[in-house]
């Protein structure tokens, strides 16, 4: 599995817009792309800013291609989000996922 790791700022007055702005953009379409498994949203208050990460989690690197193209690590930001934005990285970081969370597995002391 491949972890797309990017990184967005945003001032404290346009956080909250930017973020559903994002959630309605990427979760309806991005769920029916072949190899897609999921997405977290981070936020992170500073003093002056907001920072947001994305993490998008691809069956392969393969499918991560299909979906961004040759140039996959080019970062994806439609100019209708960039109006929130006060900065953001250009480029995408890719990560093999080695060990991930059991979701809904609870072991116990009896097992």
């Amino acid at each position: 599995m491949i972890a797309r790791i990017w990184r967005g700022y945003t001032t404290h007055a346009n956080a909250e817009l930017y973020a559903a702005a994002l959630q309605a953009e990427i979760l309806p379409g991005i769920m029916k792309v072949p190899g897609y498994k999921g997405s977290y949203l981070l936020k992170r208050l500073y003093d002056e800013e907001v920072e947001f990460v994305t993490v998008m989690l691809w069956d392969s690197l393969k499918a991560l291609r299909e979906f961004a193209g040759p140039d996959y690590e080019q970062a994806i930001v439609p100019v209708e989000r960039r109006q929130f934005l006060s900065r953001y990285e250009g480029r995408s970081a890719h990560y093999e996922v080695l060990m991930q969370p059991m979701i809904g597995h609870h072991s116990s002391a009896s097992e």
